[in-house]
């Protein structure tokens, strides 16, 4: 396979991860945030209010939720998951004591006042408050991007896990997270379009310097 990307810490593949994960080492952890199947892609928001899209700028993406096998794929490559939406994939998941919650701190407008993220950690659950501003901080490139913040905690929780793999990279939150705290990474994504922003954001070399306490 030819990465899409490479640097000292990154490595992007823009493809189907169904077609790219059996070909890769085993890594240490799978932290990623798949499609929820809820249309996303079909929507805007505006100061937190859900609107119908007017374009499909966005694709299809999010029409519905991965299949059974690129969860067993993933699965065989990693060692430990965190996979965010797991709510939404409980066929797919085994029980878990570890659920994280991301509180997003605004709540009663259209948005979820939480997401919640599955793990195969046998610890307790997590919550991790944080504003939602925080995306746009960061420089929302995706309609469905997580804080940069967020991913960099969620990789806290795993100080052992020290090569990391996203198969559904969307914009790059994951691997940036992970390049920052010096762990290599693998990103898969589909859309050729977020395999450019971010090879783009892997490239700048400017990151977040702010507490994350």
């Amino acid at each position: 396979m030819t990465p899409y990307y490479q640097d000292e810490w990154v490595t992007i593949y823009h493809g189907d991860c169904r077609d790219i994960l059996p070909e890769l080492p085993k890594v240490d952890l799978v932290l990623t945030d798949p499609p929820y199947g809820v249309g996303a892609s079909l929507e805007n928001f505006v100061n937190g209010n859900r609107q119908h899209a007017i374009t499909n700028e966005y694709g299809d993406w999010d029409n519905a939720i991965p299949s059974r096998d690129c969860f067993d794929a993933l699965f065989n490559v990693s060692n430990h998951q965190i996979i965010w939406g797991g709510n939404y994939f409980i066929s797919y998941l085994s029980p878990t004591r570890c659920f994280l919650v991301w509180d997003k701190t605004i709540h009663g407008n259209s948005y979820a006042d939480c997401e919640m993220a599955w793990t195969s950690f046998n610890s307790n659950a997590r919550i991790k408050a944080l504003n939602m501003v925080e995306v746009s901080i960061d420089g929302r490139k995706h309609p469905t991007q997580k804080p940069l913040k967020l991913m960099k905690w969620c990789l806290s929780l795993s100080p052992e896990s020290k090569s990391i793999l996203d198969p559904f990279m969307g914009s790059g939150t994951t691997i940036i997270a992970s390049k920052e705290l010096n762990r290599h990474s693998i990103g898969i994504e589909i859309e050729e379009k977020y395999c450019e922003i971010a090879a783009k954001r892997c490239s700048q070399g400017v990151f977040d310097l702010r507490d994350d306490s």
